[in-house]
């Protein structure tokens, strides 16, 4: 009977080691909760494409829109923690929405991180009949309205909606919000000239910049960006401080195993490393992380970073969503 037993555990530890090194022996998904054609979209798309080369089997996208992104990562949450699917957030989706919507899941006891991904300057844009033609003269505009000028947001508490309240701090103009499901509907709304403003992500606002479809004032760094280098730094243009970054992130269902967990990571910071890869997301505006920044550990660790820093702020505001 002993020796049965022994030979049962025997299979079932070979069984497991057997699982884990096939992984991947299907498809992976990975979950993006907006909607197709905005920023967060490309970058997931531009990663897949290179991921599958490593992990050997095909990485498809699938769009999940609602609530602020909340309910595409709910759905990540609730999938087999298999690694086999994989959730795509950001500031908002993976921090902000912990202190806006009721969610049936923890953003950090509930999700384990694979990696960091690059991050997004915001810029201030703004539809073409906007007559001002720098920062200053953008504020004065604003400042001029006789109702609060429309912002454009991917819902509430999305990166959109968080640098919209962190612009009212520091400008001291009031905004009146239209949330969409993504900042793409939101691009389309002010070419359209449907609304008055975003602070959007670079990567989603460049094309239609340099398109001449829409007015940039400045980007919310400190730096330039070396694709968008003849758009000034909030501090050059008359906004100082008003510093803000929208990093992206890749996590799966607690309890994935640990060593699916590390396939999933070298899968990604391979794409990182491609050159190819580098250049169309260096295109978008998009900063690489440090090289010592994508760990798993790290992003858990800069995620808990960034709800000690953000979430005061949303609260103040009393942004709240049922």
């Amino acid at each position: 009977m002993r020796k049965i037993i022994l030979a049962a555990i025997a299979v079932l530890a070979f069984g497991g080691v057997g699982a884990a090194q096939s992984f991947p022996s299907r498809p992976v998904t990975i979950i993006v909760p907006f909607s197709a054609g905005g920023p967060s979209d490309a970058m997931a798309r531009i990663l897949a494409e290179r991921m599958k080369a490593s992990l050997g089997e095909q990485v498809l996208v699938e769009n999940v829109t609602g609530a602020g992104g909340s309910v595409g990562v709910g759905r990540a949450v609730r999938s087999p923690p298999d690694g086999y699917t994989i959730s795509f957030g950001h500031l908002g989706t993976h921090v902000a929405n912990g202190a806006v919507y009721k969610l049936g899941y923890d953003l950090v006891t509930d999700l384990e991180p694979v990696a960091l991904l690059p991050s997004n300057p915001m810029i201030i844009v703004s539809k073409k009949a906007v007559p001002a033609t720098s920062l200053k003269e953008f504020l004065a505009w604003l400042k001029a309205q006789p109702a609060a000028p429309i912002a454009g947001t991917a819902g509430a508490g999305s990166g959109s909606h968080i640098a919209g309240l962190y612009f009212e701090n520091v400008s001291g103009i009031k905004l009146q919000y239209v949330p969409y499901r993504g900042t793409g509907p939101a691009m389309n709304d002010l070419v359209s000239g449907q609304i008055d403003m975003i602070v959007d992500q670079t990567s989603n606002s460049i094309g239609q910049v340099r398109a001449g479809n829409i007015r940039a004032y400045a980007i919310t760094d400190s730096k330039r960006v070396e694709s968008a280098s003849d758009i000034p730094t909030v501090d050059e243009a008359g906004l100082p401080g008003f510093h803000m970054t929208l990093w992206s992130g890749l996590w799966v269902p607690k309890g994935t195993p640990k060593d699916v967990i590390a396939k999933l990571n070298t899968a990604t910071v391979e794409a990182l490393n491609d050159p190819a890869v580098r250049k169309q997301l260096e295109n978008l505006g998009l900063q690489m992380p440090p090289k010592d920044k994508l760990t798993p550990e790290a992003l858990g660790a800069w995620q808990k970073a960034e709800i000690a820093k953000w979430w005061p702020m949303i609260k103040a505001a009393n942004v709240k969503v049922d």
